[in-house]
């Protein structure tokens, strides 16, 4: 008989999993002390993930009865970063083991809109842009065009009120 706790448990990983689209990163995050973890839920909260401990065998459950791909990884104490954005989730998780002493926590695995990746696929994820990066470098090459338009437009503009105030001084003498 199933435990009632393993139970909802599962139920929320699934729900959690199905509201992912098959899109998490699986790490490692033993020997973060409480404080230093809470520094990294808040981290990636602020980044719209969020972090999701659960055990291997009730993963492996909610992975098998959902249709996804069983990840490696699965070994040891695992936690599940569910995210909105995964460059701003990989770029959390590397640059804050970066920031750690031992180098925690470290990506197992993860899936991507039902694609497995690597940890070395989520460190690769972390060097791009973030979509907010990408949105704003979409803006500026949209508006440099635009920007330079208005300077020629502005230059025609200029040489043509040189001309008249040129032509009205020749009048003038």
């Amino acid at each position: 008989m199933p435990n009632k706790r393993n139970v909802e448990l599962l139920a929320t990983l699934k729900e959690n999993l199905e509201r992912a689209q098959g899109s998490f990163f699986l790490v490692n995050y033993q020997g973060l002390p409480a404080k230093e973890t809470h520094a990294l839920r808040q981290a990636l909260k602020q980044n719209g993930a969020r972090l999701f401990v659960a055990k291997n065998t009730l993963i492996r459950l909610a992975l098998k009865e959902l249709g996804l791909p069983e990840l490696d990884g699965l070994q040891g104490p695992s936690a599940v970063v569910f995210y909105e954005d995964p460059v701003a989730a990989a770029k959390t998780l590397v640059q804050f083991a970066k920031s750690n002493p031992k180098g925690i926590p470290q990506v197992k695995s993860g899936l991507l809109q039902g694609q497995i990746l690597t940890a070395k696929d989520v460190e690769a994820l972390a060097e791009l842009p973030t979509m907010d990066e990408l949105r704003a470098e979409l803006v500026g090459m949209l508006q440099a065009p635009m920007a330079e338009l208005v300077g020629v437009l502005g230059g025609v503009a200029r040489e043509l009120v040189g001309i008249l105030e040129a032509y009205a001084e020749k009048k003038a003498a």
